[in-house]
């Protein structure tokens, strides 16, 4: 049975925390983990840490006076649709919904050719290119709390056990050295006299 240990402090650094398992993919790191909600699983106690991140920006193409027109004029067509959807159902009119939708559509398309003209102008040419950025990992761990990792193991069909416990202080045998050692001690002491004769 889950035992929730509450939200992690702010100041605590959750990468100490031991690997539950690897995975290749983001996608597969997220299924474990959401595997782990729909089972009850307190999974406040979980984190995904991506190990070796890097940024891969792929270039799409080379970025014209067209390519920033054509750009903003989306951009401003999406954002204009958006205010006029918004202003229609608030105005109280079923029959201005359309016209101000279609208004906010042309002035935002107008808009944006002219914000991405502008944008591009001031440049200055550093950047004439159109590129896409993303995240990428060798690989993404799943980290647990120790207390409740055997239950996350469990889940996940990875076997109850956790990580072995540090092996406690056991007695060992006195080796034949210091055995000899031990007895020439004795002999010596009882030869010189050492020991003192016990007196009534």
């Amino acid at each position: 049975m889950s035992t929730p240990m509450g939200p992690p402090n702010r100041g605590m650094d959750v990468t100490r925390r031991p690997v539950l398992r690897s995975y290749d993919d983001y996608v597969s790191a997220q299924k474990a983990v959401d595997t782990l909600s729909d089972e009850g699983f307190p999974v406040q106690n979980v984190a995904i840490v991506g190990v070796d991140v890097r940024i891969v920006e792929s270039v799409l193409g080379r970025l014209t006076w067209g390519r920033a027109a054509t750009s903003g004029m989306f951009t401003g067509a999406w954002f204009g649709m958006a205010i006029g959807l918004f202003v229609g159902l608030f105005s109280g009119t079923s029959d201005g919904l359309l016209p101000l939708v279609g208004l906010g559509l042309l002035y935002g398309a107008a808009f944006g050719i002219v914000w991405g003209l502008v944008s591009h102008a001031l440049t200055g040419g550093k950047r004439d290119f159109v590129s896409r950025q993303q995240l990428q990992a060798s690989r993404y761990d799943v980290l647990c709390e120790q207390a409740v990792i055997g239950e996350a193991r469990r889940i996940l069909g990875l076997g109850a056990t956790g990580p072995p416990e540090p092996p406690g202080p056991t007695a060992t045998a006195p080796t034949a050295s210091a055995v000899e050692t031990v007895s020439d001690a004795v002999s010596e002491t009882t030869d010189g006299g050492g020991f003192p004769p016990a007196t009534a």
